[in-house]
């Protein structure tokens, strides 16, 4: 599934879509139970949140099971390698985005982050850290519980924007940014890079470096957008100092944009 051709563009681009990861009746059960979770109607949009609703950890069965297909494990392997990620027990936290021009707190550009800091604040995410070697994130993921297409809110990819974040982070040690810091810096570091679109059918997943500039927008279409973001955290920590050079494309993506 993954030739020389699609690494060489995850290390490049800092993504890759990997097409029907999981089936679409998965993703059908997922947004019937996310439906049922709002409290809301698909067939009456007087009954919708506007304009973005979010929703926690989605562990039902249907979610593990879209997490760990064996096409969604033989990516992981590649991309990370083998034995160096930990198998997902949920789908993560959901972005339901509603029709409407109405902005949102995640239409900024900026870096998830992975870890609290010494200071950070119980519940607030905005005081969370990344650092260089991206300290407890391997991936991040976009599952596509939806079609997507470029007038339904696809989020928004700064194209190589990784290989600029590794070098605002590096000078910054083990303790790296916060996510207000980070996105501060990275969206000026990364103006240049083209923007692609997060495009594509349900059933489709985006896996990104965990470095990747992105940001939401709003929704100019008529179906809502469900859209999964969880993380693919590692099972040991990420490393740009292999004695036996056996880095995976994270890390090379790492080395890279330092230059090494």
């Amino acid at each position: 599934m993954f030739d020389d051709v699609r690494v060489d563009a995850f290390v490049e681009d800092g993504f890759v879509r990997v097409e029907g990861a999981f089936p679409r009746e998965l993703a059908d059960e997922c947004r019937a139970i996310i439906w049922r979770d709002l409290g809301a109607d698909p067939g009456d949009a007087a009954t919708w949140p506007r304009p973005v609703a979010a929703r926690p950890d989605c562990a039902q069965a249907p979610f593990v099971a879209a997490a760990n297909t064996p096409r969604l494990r033989a990516a992981f392997d590649v991309l990370v390698g083998k034995g160096r990620w930990t198998p997902r027990t949920s789908l993560g936290g959901f972005v339901i985005r509603f029709p409407g021009d109405e902005p949102a707190v995640v239409d900024g550009w900026h870096v998830d982050v992975s870890f609290p800091g010494e200071g950070s604040v119980p519940g607030d995410y905005m005081t969370w850290r990344a650092n260089a070697v991206s300290r407890d994130r391997a991936l991040l993921m976009f599952f596509l519980l939806s079609d997507v297409g470029e007038r339904d809110a696809p989020t928004r990819l700064r194209a190589g924007s990784h290989l600029d974040v590794a070098r605002v982070l590096e000078p910054e040690g083990d303790d790296g940014l916060d996510a207000r810091e980070l996105a501060r810096r990275a969206e000026a570091a990364t103006a240049h890079r083209p923007t692609a679109l997060a495009t594509g059918r349900a059933g489709d997943v985006y896996l990104c470096h965990p470095f990747l500039v992105h940001a939401g927008q709003p929704h100019h279409g008529t179906v809502p957008r469900f859209l999964g973001q969880p993380k693919l955290s590692p099972s040991e920590p990420l490393r740009t100092d292999r004695a036996d050079g056996a880095y995976s494309p994270v890390e090379t993506a790492i080395r890279r944009g330092l230059g090494r």
